[in-house]
């Protein structure tokens, strides 16, 4: 375990993020037809505000269905909630609206624009993750750049059932070792419960929908997944 702390370290200092990295996903329940006056709207909002108190590391806005101006309008207000904290916003998929509306960073799909391409048109200081559901295309998100991975899923969940089969905790600690100094993140299925899993198979964080979807709750989840971290670290 020494090994895994000093790998933490160094990939702590590199994104500029404490570990262990918190990674709130919004629940893609809006649509087209969702104004910025719609309660889901403002939902979302209320998450980012009570994400931000709770030290939530990264929150992505994966809300798919949005109309351009309308998502625009979400990642403006979004990042204007958490600046001047530790949390950071990234957009899902829309490198041009993240770049043109004060997020953070991209979240990357195999669908997406390339991690090349991406850095490219955003710099070195935007921050990109991506999705990965194999051992290679972890390693080839490192090879390209991105600044993490979320590997998975892990765990059965409802929301994953069409990738098919999780992946399990085995191949969640090959991507993590196969993809040396690449952060690496477990997604679903993911719970207080099984968190201290992933991070023993080498996770450097959690990514979830569900986990951090109740802004009641939040400050204690962030908590008990910093205590799970700590145990693995010390242990």
């Amino acid at each position: 375990m020494v090994k895994l702390g000093h790998r933490l370290d160094q990939l702590e200092m590199a994104l500029k993020l404490e570990l262990p990295i918190t990674y709130l996903i919004t629940s893609g329940q809006t649509s087209a037809t969702t104004t910025p006056d719609s309660p889901e709207f403002l939902k979302i909002l209320n998450l980012v505000e009570a994400a931000t108190v709770a030290g939530v590391s990264l929150i992505q806005i994966r809300e798919k269905n949005l109309p351009v101006r309308v998502l625009a309008d979400l990642s403006s207000r979004a990042s204007i909630i958490t600046r001047k904290s530790e949390t950071r916003v990234l957009i899902n998929d829309r490198v041009d609206v993240a770049l043109a509306h004060g997020a953070d960073g991209v979240h990357l799909t195999s669908h997406s624009l390339s991690v090349n391409v991406a850095r490219r048109l955003s710099g070195d200081d935007f921050i990109i993750g991506i999705s990965t559901h194999s051992v290679e295309e972890t390693v080839i998100a490192r090879d390209e750049g991105a600044d993490f991975a979320v590997f998975g899923p892990v765990f059965e969940t409802p929301s994953k059932l069409h990738l098919g089969e999780p992946q399990g905790l085995e191949k969640l600690r090959d991507a993590s070792s196969s993809a040396s100094m690449l952060r690496v993140l477990a997604i679903g299925g993911v719970s207080l419960n099984n968190a201290e899993e992933c991070f023993t198979a080498g996770a450097v964080g959690v990514a979830a929908i569900r986990l951090f979807e109740n802004p009641a709750t939040l400050s204690h989840r962030v908590k008990v997944i910093k205590d799970c971290y700590k145990a693995v670290c010390s242990a």
